[in-house]
């Protein structure tokens, strides 16, 4: 029996949807080589991460054994994929593998950071492959709502294993490949060991739907609006973008893009090839002299957030446009979870302006990037893996995919963030764990999810904050009295005084009645006033809210 095995390690996207980091490994226990597939960011919220820009996988345990780490495989140009590889890729140091059009992106995103072009390289679709220690990596094409999206065949010592990355089975995807069956049954005819699947929409029960069955709708849709059309739909869906602008186009308007990720996708898309061709489009200050009905803005903003161009059109005017009533507004997209609340913010704005909002509820206007269960199904079939790996969804949806792959007679095991998985011999087990988490973009700073910043960041926001000063003389006797200044709370409570008053007047007394002992101690002092302050405010306002007390003595 070999002393090597396979390992496979999600960092982050399992047990989530984004952040995606999967690592393998093949080499003696606590030895293997190492490899990781895909860099991403997940975003972050007011209820959870306030103030936060970004939010990584804890690479720390990747970091430790950096020196085991051959290279980085980037499946394709989506956020949750690539996006934190200009963040992150400094302290990994190791070359990136990505095919032309996720390499522009991300040669961009690193170009950010001052770090060279030459860091990544630019790999062609299988048959090519590429020799990273132990393993040998292709990218094999597979339709998603990207370009260039690839799933990769990872050739080990001990068999081979295919990473499906994000995908749908799409015969025809307008811009990008189609899913060739054929193909994916040639890389899989000598056996595979195991599929790490894609599990995003293992309840959805119907086959997924081709995104060229949607331009006949949206072509109907924007010729028949009398106003200025604004339309909007993920950056990254090339191939939804065209759609929308061929539609404005045949419908006599004239195309605007909106929003820095929107221009961005479609010059990459041009400068590696993606796209051959796109409608014309005409600068906002173009826009604002053409007639509304002759103009349709195509924008960036179709998860609700706050400062891309949908909100800002919403809240008022953006680059010199602005949307008046009876224009109409189209969300192309469907409504990541966890979104809701931002989207449903901006549809009303947009409706009190009079706007007619479409979204795609119908089903109409927006068809998914990822398989449906039969599409998981049917790739099972084809590829026939003795092990079923689910990754990309949550928790749920990692069970349910490992449940369809049981009844199919595979071999399915449930593997969230953390878990280091070992798959060398007929039935997957569990090889350990590796304590993971979540690393936040805070500013210009990364700090961990455990350092506290955002927890009480969290805390002020929901209890208040109260500063409180205090100086002391020589003989440790108050000079005057105790000062607060309140933020984020009510100022007057059930007393009907001022809060701060009625704060003030009790710090006084405490330090009235205070001894030798807690005067010349900060510590007990300090504890001391931030009790009184905690219990006076809770009497008063029903808030117990987060204290700070300085202390100042005079020497």
């Amino acid at each position: 029996m070999s002393s090597e095995r396979i390992i496979y390690l999600p960092l982050g996207g399992a047990g989530e949807i984004g952040m995606n980091a999967y690592v393998y490994g093949y080499g003696k226990p606590g030895n293997e080589r190492l490899i990781l597939v895909d860099l991403g960011v997940a975003f972050p919220d007011m209820d959870t991460s306030p103030g936060v820009d970004l939010i990584f996988a804890d690479l720390t345990w990747l970091r430790q054994n950096r020196n085991r780490l051959e290279a980085i495989f980037i499946t394709h140009a989506h956020e949750d994929h690539v996006g934190a590889i200009g963040h992150c890729w400094e302290s990994l140091g190791v070359p990136v593998y990505a095919r032309a059009f996720t390499a522009n992106i991300a040669r961009g995103k690193l170009d950010e950071y001052g770090f060279s072009a030459e860091t990544v390289t630019t790999c062609s679709p299988w048959p090519e492959t590429v020799q990273a220690g132990p393993f040998r990596v292709g990218f094999v094409p597979i339709s998603h709502s990207i370009p260039e999206s690839s799933g990769l065949v990872i050739d080990t010592p001990q068999g081979r294993l295919i990473h499906t990355g994000d995908f749908k089975l799409d015969p025809a995807p307008l811009v990008g490949e189609a899913f060739d069956p054929e193909l994916w049954g040639s890389i899989s005819a000598g056996g595979v060991r195991a599929l790490i699947c894609d599990s995003t929409n293992v309840f959805s029960q119907h086959p997924g739907r081709s995104e060229s069955t949607l331009g006949p709708e949206i072509v109907s849709l924007v010729e028949q609006a009398p106003n200025m059309v604004v339309a909007t739909s993920f950056a990254s869906n090339v191939a939804r973008v065209k759609t929308l602008a061929e539609a404005g186009e045949r419908a006599g308007r004239s195309i605007c893009l909106l929003g820095r990720a929107m221009r961005r996708m479609i010059e990459a898309s041009i400068e590696t090839g993606v796209l051959s061709s796109f409608p014309k489009v005409v600068s906002p200050e173009e826009a604002s002299d053409i007639p509304r009905e002759n103009l349709m803005l195509i924008v960036t903003g179709s998860q609700g957030e706050r400062r891309a161009a949908s909100a800002q059109l919403s809240r008022g005017k953006y680059n010199g446009l602005e949307l008046k009533e009876g224009d109409m507004f189209l969300f192309s997209s469907k409504t990541i979870p966890g979104n809701e609340k931002e989207v449903a913010r901006i549809m009303n704005a947009l409706s009190e302006k009079g706007v007619d909002v479409v979204d795609d509820s119908n089903g109409r206007y927006h068809v998914s990037g990822h398989a449906n269960r039969p599409d998981l199904e049917r790739l099972q079939d084809i590829v026939n893996p003795q092990i079923v790996v689910p990754m990309h969804g949550e928790h749920r949806h990692l069970r349910e995919h490992v449940k369809l792959a049981d009844a199919r007679g595979r071999a399915g095991v449930l593997a969230v963030n953390g878990t280091m998985v070992d798959l060398s011999g007929n039935m997957p087990k569990i090889a350990g764990y590796v304590e993971t988490g979540r690393t936040y973009l805070d500013g210009r700073v990364q700090i961990g999810a455990l350092d506290g910043i955002v927890r009480d960041r969290i805390r002020m926001a929901l209890n208040g904050h109260v500063l409180v000063t205090l100086i002391l003389d020589e003989e440790d006797e108050p000079l005057g009295e105790p000062w607060c200044e309140l933020s984020g709370l009510a100022e007057t409570g059930r007393s009907n005084a001022p809060l701060v008053d009625v704060l003030e007047a009790d710090l006084t007394q405490f330090l009235g009645r205070a001894g030798e002992a807690t005067l010349t101690d900060d510590d007990k002092l300090e504890e001391g006033m931030r009790r009184i302050v905690r219990n006076t405010t809770s009497n008063e306002i029903g808030k117990k809210p987060e204290v700070t007390v300085v202390i100042s003595r005079l020497s």
